[in-house]
């Protein structure tokens, strides 16, 4: 089984049933999963995004966030002021040099449907 740090673009689309959510699930099953703590506020920030944009909505949406805790994810820490001098380094959101920083912990490459941060990962290869 690969292993694969996995990133908000690609658990929501998934959970939230978006444009590319076959696609997501494709890339979700089969391997090991990980991601830092910070995917879990990430994907509850979306859900609430998605309430206020669709408030008739919200049950759904609440029972499709907590879908997306049934992944069997992996959570890891991150080590902060290092994830800071990555961002610096290659002009990322420090949220998105988490999912950087990890991948480059772990070894294994990080998956993303985030153009900027897919280009950035592989300029900065694991």
């Amino acid at each position: 089984m690969s292993a694969k740090v996995v990133d908000a673009s690609i658990v929501a689309a998934w959970c939230f049933r978006e444009p590319r959510a076959t696609e997501a699930m494709g890339i979700l099953s089969g391997s090991e999963l990980h991601a830092p703590l910070l995917l879990a506020y990430e994907l509850t920030s979306i859900a609430r995004k998605k309430v206020i944009a669709h408030p008739e909505k919200a049950a759904a949406l609440g029972e499709a966030l907590q879908l997306a805790f049934t992944v069997p994810i992996r959570w890891s820490e991150v080590d902060h002021p290092a994830v800071l001098r990555l961002a610096l380094e290659i002009n990322l959101t420090t949220c998105d040099a988490c999912y950087l920083y990890l991948s480059k912990k772990l070894g294994v490459p990080m998956v993303t449907f985030d153009q900027q941060l897919a280009r950035a990962a592989l300029t900065d290869s694991v």
